[in-house]
């Protein structure tokens, strides 16, 4: 943890610099997208464009910049400039996934907003490492395809071994740290009121968002009554070829000998806006698809690793999540 992540910057403590009144705290791959995108259409609520910078997870740091990926934020200077521009009397939030798997997250946030509420979101835990997995893929953060296999690697990569090259956030491969929901829900109520964390379930999400969306605006206490852009979840997909997508990234991007020994031809018969269309139908036809079937054993198999965490969890929000979630049906 760097000192930058535990000090506010001069002028800070005086009241001009603005920190969120609340964050959407994750996981990731259940509804955090969609939410992001419905509260930014509310009127009295204001989240910067950077829709996860992740800077209070310190101990989640990415190792480099991926390629069409922007900067995030560093220090806490450059934190707050993502907040520059909110209006005054606006309600700010902002969301990143990853403070729900942090250990340093909850900490953090408490010391330098101890009034903030926390927007936690929990997914049955086979269907959210399969969704997980296929976003690590898309992302190049994974390179095994196969779940399976990728888990079985949890020891090796926790002793930096068989960690892939391009990965720029190895901690993520650790699955079963993502699952620990009773130990992440608890790190936050250490450091916060029970009433500043709102906790949802994404089947209830997936069953009724308007319900779900007007209960999380009463939680921010903001008008609850104004109607919200709709917004679907992040599908996952599958990423048929890693070396594939990211030559066309290069092509895209102007870099490597492919793209140069393309650009002048191209440029010349082709206008701009129809190169980066025909690009992007490139990239959906060729190098996206549609995921593969659950390998049900395999989600059998995680339902049975992970009943037990699944009941201590129910238990502890006071949902009875093995009936919801069918784990009585094994």
């Amino acid at each position: 943890m760097t000192a930058s992540t535990d000090r506010l910057p001069a002028g800070a403590a005086a009241g001009t610099a603005r920190l969120p009144d609340f964050f959407v705290a994750g996981h990731a791959k259940c509804g955090t997208t969609a939410i992001y995108e419905m509260l930014v259409s509310h009127p009295q609520i204001w989240m910067p464009a950077v829709k996860e910078p992740r800077y209070f997870a310190s101990d989640m740091r990415r190792r480099f910049t991926p390629p069409r990926s922007g900067p995030l934020p560093e220090t806490m200077d450059d934190y707050l400039a993502l907040f520059r521009d909110a209006p005054a009397d606006a309600v700010v939030g902002e969301a990143s996934p990853s403070y729900i798997a942090s250990h340093s997250a909850p900490r953090l946030i408490a010391r330098h907003a101890p009034r903030a509420k926390i927007v936690a979101i929990f997914r049955e835990p086979a269907s959210f490492l399969r969704s997980l997995h296929l976003q690590l893929v898309q992302s190049h953060v994974e390179t095994v395809r196969d779940l399976r296999t990728a888990l079985s690697l949890e020891n090796e990569r926790a002793h930096g071994r068989r960690i892939p090259r391009r990965s720029h956030r190895p901690q993520a491969l650790q699955y079963s740290d993502h699952v620990r929901y009773t130990t992440q829900l608890r790190r936050y109520h250490e450091h916060f009121p029970r009433e500043q964390v709102h906790v949802l379930i994404y089947d209830d999400l997936r069953a009724d968002n308007d319900a779900v969306m007007r209960g999380i605006l009463r939680f921010l206490e903001v008008d609850a009554t104004i109607p919200l852009a709709a917004s679907e979840a992040n599908p996952s997909v599958l990423i048929r070829s890693q070396q594939l997508e990211q030559a066309m990234n290069a092509v895209s991007a102007g870099r490597g000998p492919l793209s140069g020994a393309l650009r002048g031809p191209i440029k010349a018969l082709v206008p701009r806006g129809a190169r980066r269309a025909a690009l992007r139908a490139a990239r959906e036809h060729l190098v996206r698809g549609e995921p593969p079937a659950p390998d049900d054993a395999l989600m059998r198999t995680l339902r049975r690793r992970y009943a037990e965490e699944v009941r201590s969890f129910g238990d502890y929000v006071g949902r009875d999540l093995i009936s919801l979630w069918n784990y009585d049906r094994q």
